[in-house]
């Protein structure tokens, strides 16, 4: 399922074939939430975008419009009539930050409803049986994403408790996919290493999940306050460790930057609300850094977001007509925000693949580096 086509150092060239499409690597997923980019951009957007994988959220879908109501429309992708690969998130993450009230238990976590707090249980049973019911390409196993930092002896029994939670997922996929009435009878599970920041708990259980086959592997739990040099080592010392013929996914990041450092530590596959959710605020991402259009200097700028930027937005409309837009509260302006930020995410992973197809990424890293996450 996975091919390294090249490598260069540690950073990886490859191919992931699934059953929506192959998805070359390395790859920023577009981030759905709902569905939907916020920001009034549709999958069909994504296509002129460059975006090769959707990732739609678990716990919102299944709070509304409820999952066994998106299984009966056909799955996500006829839902949302996105036809490529769909990643689904667990869903556990968001229990975590927006639940109002939460318990964990081994047979998995009560919490209440973030819309109207009505209680709710979710285990890695009830995970498996919604993500088969979205049907979507890409099932991501139930875990516990614990703070950073947490107490050494916490962070060691979530980690085993997340492997006995993985197991369990295991099983109920290989049931549901073997049912006739499952819409996506080929789904693949991610599982996610663990263990804060303590290395000899990610090395340990990198080892330990590694040797049940899965589809594909990611490192979750990071970008969630440590700083970024921590999670720069922690990707470092697991990496070793993480199935070579097997993709890489890191969850949640980031920055344009973290993504070129992560790409130069072995990672393939990447997803972000950053840069939808900064669009929506009015700072953008350039080849010089980042801009916020909201100042004052682009009142009357006649020029695009970016010069070399090749999206919709900049290639109809002025950094003057988006500043006002933003500054009236036109719904455009957000639209136009997003779907340039998205484009420079995409199109960036396009030329991390160019560069080491012509093996020259290291020579882009050294430069691009210090400068895509300089303020303008």
């Amino acid at each position: 399922m996975f091919k390294v086509l090249k490598t260069e150092n540690k950073a990886r060239r490859g191919e992931f074939s699934t059953p929506h499409g192959t998805v070359q690597t390395p790859a920023f997923m577009n981030v759905a939430t709902c569905g939907a980019i916020k920001g009034a951009v549709s999958a069909l957007d994504l296509k002129e975008l460059k975006c090769q994988v959707q990732l739609c959220n678990t716990y919102h879908l299944h709070l509304r419009p409820g999952d066994e109501n998106v299984k009966k429309l056909g799955g996500l992708h006829r839902f949302t009539r996105w036809d490529g690969p769909i990643l689904t998130d667990s869903g556990v993450f968001q229990v975590f930050s927006l639940a109002k009230l939460r318990n964990i238990k081994e047979e998995g976590v009560y919490f209440n409803s973030h819309i109207d707090g009505r209680r709710i249980f979710m285990g890695p049973e009830e995970s498996m049986t919604i993500q088969s019911n979205l049907g979507s390409t890409i099932a991501m196993a139930f875990d516990e994403c614990v703070e950073n930092p947490s107490p050494y002896e916490y962070t060691k029994q979530s980690v085993e408790r997340t492997t006995r939670w993985l197991k369990r997922c295991q099983v109920k996929m290989a049931e549901l996919n073997s049912l006739d009435g499952t819409l996506n009878r080929e789904q693949m599970l991610f599982g996610i290493n663990q263990g804060g920041t303590y290395s000899d708990l990610r090395i340990n259980h990198m080892q330990e999940i590694a040797s049940l086959g899965l589809d594909g592997y990611a490192i979750g739990g990071l970008a969630v306050g440590e700083p970024t040099e921590v999670m720069y080592q922690i990707i470092e010392e697991v990496e070793p460790y993480a199935p070579k013929d097997k993709i890489r996914y890191l969850m949640g990041v980031g920055t344009p930057v973290n993504i070129l450092e992560a790409v130069h530590r072995g990672v393939d596959l990447f997803d972000c609300v950053m840069p939808s959710r900064n669009a929506r605020h009015g700072h953008l991402f350039t080849w010089e850094g980042v801009r916020n259009i909201n100042n004052a200097k682009y009142e009357l700028d006649p020029s695009p977001i970016d010069e070399r930027c090749d999206c919709p937005a900049c290639r109809h409309f002025s950094r003057a007509y988006l500043r006002h837009l933003m500054k009236s509260g036109e719904m455009l302006g957000m639209r136009l925000a997003v779907m340039h930020n998205l484009w420079f995410y995409n199109n960036l992973t396009e030329i991390i693949r160019q560069k080491l197809d012509e093996g020259c990424f290291e020579e882009f890293y050294r430069e691009q580096r210090g400068v895509l996450g300089v303020r303008i």
